[in-house]
């Protein structure tokens, strides 16, 4: 049962059929800072070392647009306050399955990308799942993306960057993906 502080429960559901399902709409987004991106340092802490990389973004709320939603996301989770004007996009939709250990969340998920100055990142408004599983923050040059051996999630992250000047081709289809922290998400 998830605490009152909470949204999950972190404690690991050994059959994954007895795991909670969740299904959402979220967005995404790709924040660039002339070379660099702004990822979170992310984990699931019912499997103990099972860390990935991931852009800022969360659930549209009911009635919210997924604009608006981006922008109150980045604001929440970075201090950032984006303008409508720098929000491109999207530049990319997919259908995810996340499996963690005590749940499996499956998200339409819409990327945007978002040209910004350079800041300090705000982390005061994380909620308390954040605060629980985020481990920090980094920016990131394309190059350090190109060569780690880091999970980053999406794992076409230096594709999508890539498309900044190309908004012919959005949105990408990427299909249906899985991002897990543990195998069989069933």
């Amino acid at each position: 049962m998830p605490s009152s502080d909470t949204e999950r429960s972190y404690v690991p559901v050994a059959d994954p059929a007895d795991r909670p399902r969740k299904t959402r709409a979220t967005v995404r987004v790709i924040m660039i800072d002339h070379d660099r991106t702004l990822l979170f340092h992310d984990s699931d802490p019912g499997v103990p070392g099972a860390t990935w990389w991931t852009t800022p973004g969360g659930g549209v709320d009911d009635g919210e647009s997924q604009v608006h939603a981006a922008i109150r996301e980045v604001a929440e989770e970075t201090g950032y306050r984006l303008n409508e004007s720098e929000l491109l996009g999207p530049i990319a939709i997919r259908h995810v399955v996340h499996g963690y250990s005590d749940l499996v969340i499956e998200q339409d998920e819409s990327f945007f990308l978002a040209m910004v100055s350079p800041f300090e990142v705000d982390v005061s408004s994380h909620t308390p799942d954040e605060r629980l599983t985020l481990l920090g923050h980094r920016w990131w040059s394309h190059d350090d993306l190109r060569h780690t051996d880091d999970w980053i999630w999406p794992h076409e992250l230096v594709e999508l960057w890539s498309l900044a000047g190309e908004p012919d081709a959005w949105p990408i289809d990427l299909g249906t993906q899985e991002e897990s922290t543990v195998l069989d998400v069933a």
